[in-house]
């Protein structure tokens, strides 16, 4: 499988669930900014789309979309358990914090993102973000991850987009659940194993 994926970006979440899955994979990093490959190769005659994350099966298929991605991944592992069984309630309680974190903060945090955006329009994502994310926080009180006791990709794909709060300036300090639980997912070994190959991490 090929993981096409920019440093940082919501691709971070499937670099972090291929990690965890222990399936072997090559990582091909593309620029936004300009949306080609290192190699200088167009990465819309690759995804018309352009842009990430794209996973490339070994038969050739594409899936776009992050939620879609990571639980494909996660059915090709289900002794990892990295998501519910599919069918069961718990399945469809990953999928509302998947489709939870795609619209309601993921989308939410463009304006900030957006150097055309107004001063009004960050004010307002960032007003909506911190509501957003204060109920996350009521969530993780007494929980190890969003599903309870057990990671999954979900924990994934919100530990990319809480990783945005910094650089956009948005606090997440009276948000204590939410920090602990940033502080424990940023310990798992696949977590450090994705970002430092993407470049986030420092390596000694």
């Amino acid at each position: 499988m090929k993981l096409y994926y920019a440093p940082g970006a919501c691709s971070l979440s499937p670099h972090i669930a291929l990690s965890e899955s222990g399936l072997p994979f090559e990582a091909v990093r593309v620029s936004t900014k300009t949306h080609t490959l290192d190699d200088g190769s167009d990465f819309y005659a690759i995804n018309p789309l352009g842009y990430v994350p794209l996973l490339v099966l070994d038969t050739g298929e594409h899936l776009h979309e992050g939620p879609a991605i990571v639980q494909y991944i996660a059915d090709q592992v289900p002794e990892r358990a990295l998501a519910p069984r599919n069918g069961s309630f718990a399945r469809y309680k990953l999928q509302e914090w998947l489709n939870f974190i795609s619209t309601e903060l993921h989308k939410a945090f463009s304006p900030l993102f957006n150097p055309n955006a107004s001063d009004d329009a960050k004010a307002a994502a960032k007003q909506q973000l911190g509501a957003r994310l204060a109920w996350v926080d009521s969530q993780l009180n007494g929980a190890d991850y969003l599903l309870g006791a057990q990671f999954s990709v979900a924990d994934a794909y919100l530990f990319t987009v809480t990783n945005w709060a910094k650089p956009v300036g948005l606090d997440l300090s009276k948000l204590p659940h939410l920090l602990a639980w940033r502080e424990r997912v940023g310990k798992r070994p696949a977590v450090i194993a994705a970002m430092t190959a993407e470049g986030l991490l420092k390596t000694a």
